[in-house]
């Protein structure tokens, strides 16, 4: 499939309709603060960051992305404010379950659950003022960044971890123009250990 700029008007019988794909992402997903978009969105800063090759995400692969150097990275997200009414701010807490993962290159599944990537980067949305929350300010945002195999060692069967399990297991975090050096430093790290 080709990658699509958001002129594309849809169209029926061969004929333009009055709308684009960009009409659609106006209407679809121009929330970036919804939970599903804030995760898809975050991969793709993450990919930015560590020059990743691939120019669109591939849907339902077994990790969000790979670095240059093939290097497989999982992002996962998080936050204090909800695109819904609150009563109280949420506790960030992070989706680290293994799973059976789907390898879009050889259209396989893995054949017991496990973590496929080999680093996670934790996203976590830190600011906590609704009125002033924009998510696309990325000084409003911290990431953490934990080999795989360090998360296997000390949490080996946990699903979620809590905010402060992660602070504890990954150290301070980063912001985003320290990204990609703490990933090519992990990224490094692991290739001296193999």
């Amino acid at each position: 499939m080709s990658t699509l700029t958001g002129d594309e008007p849809f169209h029926a019988d061969g004929q333009p309709l009055p709308f684009t794909v960009a009409d659609f992402w106006r209407w679809g997903v121009a929330n970036l603060a919804g939970n599903a978009l804030r995760g898809w969105s975050r991969s793709s800063w993450v990919a930015r960051a560590v020059h990743a090759p691939d120019a669109t995400r591939v849907e339902w692969d077994a990790v969000d992305l790979r670095t240059p150097q093939g290097t497989a990275i999982e992002v996962k997200c998080s936050g204090y404010i909800q695109t819904w009414v609150q009563a109280a701010l949420s506790r960030p807490s992070f989706d680290v379950a293994q799973k059976r993962s789907w390898h879009a290159a050889t259209n396989t599944y893995s054949a017991t659950p496990t973590r496929p990537a080999s680093i996670y980067v934790f996203a976590l949305h830190h600011h906590q003022d609704r009125p002033t929350l924009d998510v696309r300010d990325l000084t409003q945002w911290s990431f953490f960044v934990v080999a795989t195999r360090r998360l296997n060692e000390a949490f080996p069967t946990t699903k979620r971890l809590a905010l402060g399990t992660l602070q504890a297991l990954a150290g301070p975090p980063v912001g985003y123009a320290q990204l990609a050096e703490r990933v090519r430093d992990l990224e490094l790290q692991l290739l001296q250990d193999v």
